[in-house]
């Protein structure tokens, strides 16, 4: 799902956090400003004054709305050095000069004959330009050298944006920028003297190498051994200055050809050559070249340039590439000049996971966190989802199902000619009829349906319903509620038709049991699973008893079984949200639960499977035996003998009737539930 993040602010705004747009598609004005607009507005501006080289923690759990804050960040930075490029331009009067097209000449010419120097008006220039480059981890995972991946993506990048010819004579025959050579000087370009000389000297050889031996084969000689040695002269002459030209055009082709790509994939494919010393040197001189050849495009263009890279997808890679990476940065951080910006979008738990396992740290990074925390210079951990941001989300994702809200669902009937029909006309028009009723039917099914499914998914970003609060921050766990919300309403409505007389949940209540089913699934499957126990002893509860009831009488038994079940417990969402959501803002029943449970698709049964059999094992242990004969007590049954043990011990409930008795009779009242 793209959308444009270009945001243009009216002047008549209600606080300075609350200001208006108009929607083309939708006609009327809505509040567009986020709480993660706010969050990108402000990196973006720190990042637009802040001194490079420097690494961002972009800090953020897996599934978050990583990528669409990128690029609202990418955005809202080059919206920044538009509105700088033109407030420099208003100041000093000097159009930047192109890279592309009918500029490349001219900077080629600027690249052999002349030498930039760092200047007090080249530091004072405000004017900035972005390079944004993505580098996903993934895409790499297979490789034993993920850095070098990152290593070649970045000069990838750079090469693909001002061309391969400017880069190939930049690495023959360019001169990095120098400081100025009196304090007085303000002059950004100074004639590399040395190199005119010695292409006027290759000039002047060739030239008169070829007068030579037009001389000597001319005719023009007056002796045969004369001609000889102006021959021999003129040879030599035009053999040295040709080759000399030669092997400058040769070097360009051979850079213009073979990249610094490649030259690094080479170097990574050497035996053993990963074990010398001189590897990660000759990386060091690859990247300082490129870091020089940015600073003369920022003198040629009259702008600071600054290259952004995002990192993505590291905390799916093994450890030991997780640290060449981490490696590979700091190596290219290494230069205090590089015009570079890494933003390392990663989740800081898994990433200090992996330094800490990884074999080759052991000694450096026993502590993956502190080792972070010298690698990232502006850690940005991305705050919990907002009201506003939520709700704007929540609203994109309904609307993504435009097919089944706002379809046509007439259907168009073709009408009968009043010629003739032939010999089964009578036949022919009943199956005529027929047919158009059930297509009315079905017609009518459909829009009653796609109603529901509209009134259901409103709900969600209803700014005056609370259900929103309980939908996770997590963009992926809202796709999948709303993916999930039109089958259930589908399967209600077929449910209710099939009993008329019986009134079913609504819309509201069918996209909160969704919302439960998807935030608790363990804790709603204990409760469906005690239910189920319950009916088959025959002591079900009434339908009238409330679920959160139901989870109270039973919660200190799960209790027991955390051990057990600890990944299924890790499903599920903030407890306290829980009591509150069945306690007090949805107050489901038992016979709603079971009405709903028909149509449940977003709960995963094999998890009240697994429940059921740890209750049924739990239930064969035998009861331990008494310590002395004064403390026998009355002969009980099995069940009722574990449930009051448990219930003594704070940790456990019986199964059947006779064991919630004796609970009862043991407590007084019903224990309190596992937060």
């Amino acid at each position: 799902m793209q959308k444009n993040y270009n945001v243009h602010f009216t002047k008549n705004a209600r606080t300075p956090n609350e200001r208006y747009l108009l929607d083309p598609e939708l006609g009327h004005q809505k509040d567009i400003l986020t709480e993660d607009d706010v969050y990108c507005s402000c990196l973006a501006k720190t990042l637009c004054h802040v001194p490079v080289p420097v690494t961002v923690g972009f800090y953020a759990p897996f599934g978050c709305r990583l990528h669409l804050m990128l690029d609202k960040i990418m955005t809202l930075m080059q919206q920044e050095a538009a509105q700088r490029e033109s407030e420099e331009l208003q100041r000093v009067q000097w159009q930047p000069r192109r890279v592309r097209g009918w500029g490349v000449p001219k900077l080629l010419w600027f690249l052999v004959f002349l030498q930039p120097v760092i200047t007090e008006l080249h530091l004072r220039r405000r004017n900035v330009r972005f390079l944004f480059i993505r580098f996903s981890a993934w895409q790499y995972a297979g490789t034993d050298k993920l850095w070098a991946g990152l290593v070649t993506t970045l000069c990838e990048g750079i090469r693909h944006h001002y061309g391969a010819l400017p880069f190939s004579v930049y690495s023959v025959l360019g001169n990095k920028p120098c400081g100025p050579r009196d304090g007085l000087c303000q002059r950004e370009w100074h004639c590399r003297r040395r190199v005119c000389l010695a292409l006027l000297a290759l000039l002047a050889a060739l030239c008169l190498g070829v007068g030579l031996l037009y001389l000597s084969l001319g005719g023009h000689a007056p002796g045969h051994g004369e001609r000889g040695v102006l021959k021999a002269l003129g040879g030599a002459a035009t053999t040295l200055s040709g080759s000399g030209l030669l092997m400058a055009v040769y070097s360009v082709g051979k850079h213009l050809f073979v990249s610094q790509r490649k030259k690094i994939e080479r170097l990574v494919s050497r035996e053993k050559f990963g074990s010398q010393l001189g590897f990660m040197c000759e990386v060091k001189k690859e990247v300082e070249l490129l870091t020089d050849f940015l600073c003369f495009l920022e003198i040629y263009q009259r702008r600071r340039l600054r290259v952004v890279l995002e990192v993505t997808g590291l905390d799916t890679c093994y450890p030991e590439r997780v640290v060449g990476v981490l490696n590979a940065i700091n190596t290219l951080l290494s230069d205090s000049h590089a015009p570079f910006i890494f933003i390392l979008v990663v989740d800081p738990s898994i990433l200090a996971a992996c330094l800490e396992s990884a074999g080759n740290m052991k000694g450096t990074a026993d502590n993956g966190y502190l080792f972070l925390n010298r690698t990232v210079t502006l850690p940005f951990s991305v705050p919990i989802m907002g009201r506003r941001t939520k709700l704007q989300f929540l609203h994109d994702a309904v609307r993504s199902r435009d097919d089944l809200l706002f379809r046509e669902l007439t259907i168009k009937l073709q009408p009968q000619s009043p010629g003739n029909l032939g010999a089964g006309e009578g036949t022919q028009l009943l199956a005529v009829e027929t047919q158009g009723d059930a297509e009315r039917t079905q017609g009518r099914v459909d829009a009653e349906a796609a109603r529901r499914i509209q009134e259901a998914l409103c709900c969600l970003h209803d700014e005056g319903d609370c259900l929103y609060e309980y939908v996770p921050d997590n963009v992926v766990s809202m796709r999948r509620i709303v993916n999930t919300v039109p089958i259930t309403v589908r399967l209600l409505q077929q449910q209710q038709q099939q009993q008329p007389d019986r009134v079913g949940p609504t819309p509201r209540h069918a996209v909160a049991w969704v919302v439960l089913a998807n935030q608790w699934p363990c804790r709603l499957s204990w409760v469906l699973q005690c239910l189920e126990d319950r009916q088959q002893a025959g002591g079900a509860p009434e339908g009238r008893s409330r679920l959160w009831d139901v989870f109270c009488d039973n919660s200190r038994e799960l209790h027991t079984m955390t051990k057990a079940l600890q990944n299924v417990l890790d499903l599920d969402g903030d407890p306290e949200l829980f009591e509150r959501f069945l306690g007090t803002d949805f107050p489901f029943t038992v016979a709603e639960a079971q009405s709903l449970l028909r149509c449940t698709v977003n709960l995963d049964h094999s998890i009240r499977r697994r429940m059921g059999l740890i209750r049924a094992v739990s239930a064969l242990k035998p009861p331990s035996p008494p310590k002395s004969p004064s403390q026998d007590g009355p002969q009980a049954s099995p069940r009722a003998i574990i449930a009051a043990g448990t219930s003594h011990a704070g940790q456990g409930s019986g199964h059947s009737k006779e064991a919630h008795q004796t609970r009862d009779r043991t407590h007084g009242g019903k224990p309190r539930p596992m937060a």
